[in-house]
């Protein structure tokens, strides 16, 4: 059964055409991007497996002529893998929110679409541009299975104790103002795949997941449930990322406010695209950038890396103290995966939390599913890579089955 899951931002869509033999089987037919939706020169990225790699440039106006401009490339005589729209039996959809509607994957329909929609108040970046995939596969392929899947739905499990505010309750009441989390989908993947390495039973156990990129965010899960997670009622709260500050006290803001006149829209773009990493260090919000600064001896470009490493491993002790102890400590995400020193830094010191890294194994190890904790560790440290995509294929699968 050939899916294609669709991932589209405001102004790109990433795709990946995925043939699902089974529930635990399948194969990538093709995976590419198109990106500069509404501006001049927009680029399609188009790796076919087996295939060359084929990039093309022309305007791309919209999201439904970003998507037939797609579908034209797959069913190509030349960079094609299929020989017909009629061979994509469903398409997936990643969208940010699903507010408290959707503790699991939908299957879309008009009730559907109904409240994500009205999800666009929490994610006013991403939603409006996830529902636009959707809506244009059905003018393209009307009638065509679609699946919607949700970075929070995982973490609908979380306890009040740990998604409300200590703010006056008719803020939750009227606004829905709590912690709702993001990165859900990689994070359940992960754990399960950390534990299939293990042998751990996912159902049964205590597991840190650390999603660490450009944005990230690490997740305490126990019994299977996401139990909290660092994220919060928007992605800005908790790590420090890229261009995103993480947590930091709401008085210096309001004081940055009142002192520099700063209006609500320029402070949300100082938290959002100005902060992280690259606001510390001026240089980047690339962690690859800042990683050569601080070899070359730039001052705050070490002390950005010191900020970012200490920050990850306060959530991986407090979870820790907050479930009672950890079974196994997971690091995914394009810095997690392929940051040997990031994990070092996180793992050192935790041994009276059981935590025993394999310093050597783990020196340099990039992107490879590993245990990289030592035999006789009592919690397990693994290096699992993550594919949301593949997850999002799964569930339209097992949802059109």
């Amino acid at each position: 059964m050939i899916i294609l899951v669709l991932n589209c931002g405001s102004s790109s869509i990433k795709y990946q055409l995925i043939d699902m033999q089974s529930a635990s089987q399948h194969n990538l037919l093709a995976k590419g991007q198109v990106e500069r939706i509404g501006l001049p020169d927009s680029v399609l990225t188009h790796k076919p497996i087996g295939k060359e790699k084929w990039e093309v440039v022309g305007d791309i106006p919209d999201h439904t002529s970003g998507i037939n401009r797609i579908l034209r490339t797959l069913t190509d005589e030349t960079h094609g893998v299929i020989g017909d729209l009629s061979d994509i039996r469903a398409v997936g959809h990643r969208v940010a929110h699903g507010g408290e509607y959707f503790q699991e994957s939908a299957a879309v329909d008009a009730e559907v679409i109904r409240k994500i929609e009205s999800c666009f108040v929490l994610a006013p970046l991403h939603n409006p541009a996830n529902l636009k995939g959707i809506m244009a596969m059905e003018n393209i392929i009307p009638g065509i299975f679609q699946v919607a899947v949700f970075d929070t739905s995982f973490h609908q499990s979380i306890p009040p104790k740990n998604f409300l505010y200590a703010l006056p309750y008719d803020y939750y009441d009227k606004l829905r103002i709590r912690k709702f989390g993001f990165h859900g989908t990689s994070h359940k993947y992960v754990a399960e795949k950390a534990c299939r390495m293990t042998g751990i039973d996912f159902n049964r156990s205590k597991i840190i997941t650390c999603h660490i990129g450009n944005g990230g965010s690490v997740t305490a899960i126990v019994d299977g449930k996401s139990f909290d997670t660092s994220m919060g009622f928007t992605p800005v709260d908790g790590l420090i990322m890229g261009t995103r500050c993480g947590s930091v006290d709401p008085g210096a803001l309001l004081y940055i406010a009142d002192k520099l006149g700063v209006n609500l829209g320029k402070l949300n773009d100082m938290i959002n695209k100005e902060s992280g990493v690259y606001g510390i260090t001026g240089l980047s919000s690339d962690m690859r950038d800042i990683e050569r600064a601080a070899s070359s001896g730039n001052e705050r470009a070490q002390l950005a890396l010191e900020m970012y490493n200490t920050r990850i491993k306060h959530f991986v002790g407090s979870y820790a103290a907050e479930m009672e102890g950890v079974d196994l400590l997971v690091f995914t995400g394009g810095v997690g995966e392929n940051e040997s020193a990031m994990r070092e830094y996180v793992c050192r010191g935790l041994e009276f939390m059981g935590i025993e890294l394999d310093y050597e194994l783990n020196r340099g190890l990039r992107g490879i599913d590993t245990v990289i904790s030592r035999p006789e560790s009592r919690a397990k440290v693994v290096l699992a890579t993550t594919d949301e995509e593949l997850v999002i294929a799964s569930d339209t699968f097992r949802l059109y089955r």
